[in-house]
């Protein structure tokens, strides 16, 4: 199993379309984790799996999107609605409520990963406007491995930031 993650790219076509002919055949699923201020027929953002973001004015997306990948359940959000700039309780109480394996968000442009109650939490950063202390435009790729699950951030030049590659020990029930 092997995701694309990406987020808040905020009208910028080009990153998500290069993303798109870079990974489009070599993952299982590509999600866009809101804030993309695309239509749904841009060519762009077309073969995401994608939500709406605050900053997604139409009512082309769903706010939360909850689909399965060779067995894992993942739920999708921007995570504007669930207040994560304050605490990643409600996604996981959220993730709780619906047998979710991963959660994947964007909302705060900051990336991160951390493993809770046996559910992967993950904000890939943004592919445009990052903030806080990793300044580089970030998407993530997360792939199942023997140990459990690999986490990737690569930067917008498909780079990976190696020091922040981890392994995390998912078991599947």
């Amino acid at each position: 199993m092997k995701l694309l993650v990406v987020s808040d790219s905020h009208h910028e076509r080009d990153c998500l379309l290069r993303l798109k002919e870079k990974y489009e055949n070599k993952v299982d699923a590509m999600i866009h984790c809101g804030d993309s201020e695309l239509e749904k027929s841009d060519p762009a953002i077309s073969g995401f799996h994608t939500v709406r973001g605050n900053c997604d004015f139409g009512a082309d997306f769903p706010n939360d999107i909850v689909f399965e990948v060779e067995n894992y359940r993942i739920l999708v959000t921007h995570g504007h609605l669930y207040n994560i700039k304050m605490t990643l309780m409600n996604l996981r109480y959220r993730a709780r409520e619906l047998d979710a394996d991963f959660v994947f968000f964007g909302h705060s442009h900051e990336l991160g990963a951390e493993l809770i109650d046996q559910t992967l939490i993950l904000n890939p950063g943004s592919i445009s406007l990052p903030r806080g202390q990793i300044r580089e435009k970030t998407y993530a790729l997360i792939e199942s491995v023997p140990e459990g699950i690999c986490v990737k951030f690569m930067d917008d030049q498909d780079q990976e930031l190696v020091e922040l590659t981890q392994i995390f020990p998912l078991v599947k029930a």
